[in-house]
């Protein structure tokens, strides 16, 4: 099928070979994005048949537009190293009717999975992701994180991508952190300001949303553990844009 397969790793050996065998399946190329990965990343995706394109880390937008160039198809199907196509995705992908579609982009359900255990309360399903466009008229944002895929005509399926991104709550807390540093220095850049109780606010309205509002209140510890992470999130988001607002107000007062 004239679909190419495109990947930003680094140091995810133990995901990519997994990673380019799935997306084989249903491309006839793979290009891998890496970033100065010290593992065996680039060897292991080498040895399974991909394009390994070296580029430091640009952010999760950029890094993704960065490896278009290097896809000769038109059709892109974008997934992250610790992600794999459930069998409903597949399935539509073999059954071609994109290619005579009007659409240029697909977005898939995920289902997020913590130790092999399906996370789907509290606000972590139904998440959806665009991971499946045509680059003629779709693109990657240059978001550096959260990227979106900028369409004309978007389809929503009900198919489904399995990720498995997370092996315990300390490495779901800091990526959530990262991410949290990452959108604060976003907003700020794009002009947004804050005063000092958004932190406290937000944060409040996403545990009450995801607990009360998105069964995690109806799954034990489990509930309460990911909205009082997602209310973390929120609530570091903005607690560190305030912090990049005071650092440049004492600059330009001094």
């Amino acid at each position: 099928m004239k679909i190419s397969g495109l990947v930003v790793t680094f140091n995810e050996g133990k995901n990519i070979g997994k990673c380019i065998d799935a997306l084989l399946k249903v491309c006839d190329e793979v290009i891998v994005v890496d970033s100065l990965s010290n593992d065996k990343t680039v060897e292991i995706a080498r040895n399974r048949g991909a394009i390994v394109v070296s580029q430091t880390y640009l952010g999760d937008g950029p890094q993704r537009f960065f490896g278009l160039d290097y896809c000769r198809n038109d059709w892109i199907l974008n997934l992250d190293a610790d992600e794999f196509l459930d069998f409903d995705a597949v399935d539509f992908i073999k059954k071609g009717t994109f290619f005579t579609d009007s659409f240029d982009a697909y977005s898939f359900r995920v289902k997020n999975f913590l130790q092999g255990k399906l996370i789907n309360f509290a606000g972590w399903y139904p998440d959806s992701k665009i991971r499946f466009f045509n680059k003629e008229t779709a693109k990657p944002s240059r978001d550096v994180v959260h990227q979106r895929i900028i369409c004309m005509n978007l389809k929503k399926l009900n198919s489904h991508i399995l990720h498995y991104g997370s092996n315990s709550f300390l490495q779901i807390i800091s990526k959530k952190n990262q991410y949290a540093e990452w959108n604060a220095k976003q907003l700020f850049d794009n002009g947004k300001r804050v005063k000092f109780y958004k932190p406290i606010l937000n944060g409040i309205v996403s545990f009450v949303r995801c607990y009360f509002f998105k069964s995690g209140i109806i799954n034990g510890i489990d509930g309460l553990t990911f909205s009082l992470i997602q209310g973390f999130f929120s609530y570091m988001k903005y607690a560190n844009l305030i912090q990049i607002q005071k650092e440049y107000f004492n600059k330009k007062l001094s």
